[in-house]
């Protein structure tokens, strides 16, 4: 009841509390962690979950009629159950497991690719992708003989929708595209992406790595065909992670890889395959993972998606404002909607050696080209600075960080 009354005034103290991690000091400093976009830190329920799994339940799943078999299936599947109101799936079996975001966009991306691609199609994605929802889409049009478009973005880092318009033809047969930008905090506008998108009768993508923490998602309400997300970003462990499809979509659809789990039944002459969502889950999983993620899950909706954007969104906004205060800092990426990310260059300065002093105050940022190497060459810098933001981060984080730019302007100009 006490727990529950302090997260409905949203403390941002009592939420640190629960994260084990920030306690600790680095070169002597206390760690101020900016860097969520990489991967969240861990709250103790999380962590006490994993402790549970490997000293009360550690077995295989789905495979053994014993106690403990049974006990961590029921346990992994909690996670499958749980996921399908967070995201609001029309059906459990539309959830499928994958080690994290990269193999699901690859999943889909083959699989799809197998099925439905042929030569002179297009598959259109955008500037600010990260790699992974650029590469698996190459390799796919190189196999297929498909064309790749790219969606090109203004200055200020927003979609230039006009030119996406004019992309779009009955040649599309997927758009890719992420929610929000990790190295720029864009927010895209998916519903019209989507929705134009299937006025031509292609199918979508959308990876919502950066945005399943920060946004309430609502697959139904979006139309979206694909939609994929790692659990290490939402307080959860790393190796795990999803891909919700349409039923339609998976069952079209060939298996992404043989083995285990994935087959109904097997013979030297023919193999069948296993239901939905067990097709593409060949092999034994991250048990482990599975099972912890539901508990990242019932953490976020105990504070309240709602909250948690509410409380980052007005950091954001302080470190942006704080952050233009230093004479001749840049931020790059200034779109209208953003959400929890602030990237920006000193003049004069690499964001590697920035990076370097924030560090040795304990102020832990992300340097370089953030996985988006082709949007750094859009605005012609070797990358940046970024500070990302998540639920325990506080205005003195954002100090600390000030403090630190400030010192590397001075030391390094």
């Amino acid at each position: 009841m006490e727990r529950t009354a302090v997260l409905e005034r949203f403390d941002v103290n009592n939420v640190r509390k629960d994260f084990p991690i920030l306690t600790r000091t680095v070169n002597g400093k206390p760690l101020v962690y900016l860097d969520n976009g990489a991967t969240t830190q861990k709250p103790r329920q999380v962590i006490d979950a994993i402790a549970h799994y490997y000293t009360q339940l550690n077995s295989n799943v789905h495979r053994g009629v014993h106690h403990l078999s049974q006990l961590a299936t029921d346990a992994f599947e909690v996670t499958r159950r749980k996921l399908k109101p967070f995201i609001n799936a029309a059906h459990e079996h539309e959830i499928v497991l994958t080690k994290g975001t990269t193999e699901s966009i690859n999943l889909v991306a083959t699989c799809y690719g197998k099925a439905f691609l042929h030569a002179g199609d297009e598959i259109i994605i955008s500037t600010m992708e990260h790699h992974s929802n650029i590469v698996p889409w190459q390799i796919v049009c190189e196999e297929r003989g498909a064309v790749l478009k790219v969606v090109p973005i203004n200055e200020a880092g927003e979609l230039d929708m006009a030119a996406y318009r004019s992309m779009l033809s009955d040649r599309t047969k997927m758009v890719a595209i992420t929610y929000v930008s990790n190295a720029l905090g864009t927010v895209n506008p998916v519903k019209e992406i989507i929705d134009l998108a299937h006025a031509s009768g292609a199918a979508v993508l959308v990876d919502a790595a950066q945005a399943i923490q920060h946004l309430p998602i609502d697959v139904q309400a979006l139309d979206v065909d694909f939609l994929v997300f790692s659990g290490h970003k939402m307080y959860g462990p790393t190796g795990i992670g999803i891909l919700y499809g349409k039923e339609k979509w998976l069952n079209a659809m060939p298996p992404y890889q043989g083995g285990g789990e994935m087959i109904k039944e097997v013979t030297f002459a023919k193999t069948t395959y296993n239901e939905l969502p067990f097709k593409y889950e060949a092999g034994t999983p991250n048990i482990e993972a599975g099972i912890c993620l539901a508990h990242a899950i019932d953490y976020i909706q105990e504070i309240g998606l709602d909250q948690i954007a509410r409380h980052e969104h007005e950091l954001l906004e302080y470190a942006t404002r704080r952050l233009l205060e230093i004479p001749g800092l840049r931020i790059i990426g200034t779109a209208k909607e953003k959400s929890s990310v602030v990237s920006f260059l000193l003049d004069g300065v690499h964001p590697y050696d920035v990076g370097v002093i924030l560090d040795k105050l304990g102020v832990a940022v992300r340097t370089g080209h953030h996985c988006t190497q082709p949007l750094m060459d859009r605005y012609g810098i070797p990358g940046t600075v970024r500070a990302s933001i998540a639920v325990y981060n506080t205005t003195e984080d954002i100090d600390a960080l000030i403090a630190g730019v400030e010192r590397a302007a001075a030391m390094l100009r």
